[in-house]
């Protein structure tokens, strides 16, 4: 399964999320379609994201911005 998920939260809503489940980010991004894409340190993680943002979850196509920076997550994440 991906590690990648993409929801209809903002940045902060899922950093914060992943704080208090103990879940470590790989990489996170805002969609230039809405939402964020996030990708986490393994699949165990993403399946957990999954579960707890069922209802959040996008499951049609996204728009990415081309010129996207991959931003890395504070140390405390990791």
């Amino acid at each position: 399964m991906s590690r990648a998920v993409n929801v209809a939260a903002n940045v902060a809503e899922v950093e914060a999320l992943c704080l208090r489940h103990s879940v470590a980010i790989s990489v996170i991004e805002p969609l230039t379609s809405g939402g964020t894409r996030v990708v986490l340190l393994n699949p165990d993680g993403a399946d957990r994201i999954r579960t707890l943002m069922k209802k959040q979850i996008i499951t049609t196509a996204v728009v990415r911005s081309p010129l996207h920076m991959a931003r890395q997550p504070a140390p405390r994440y990791r």
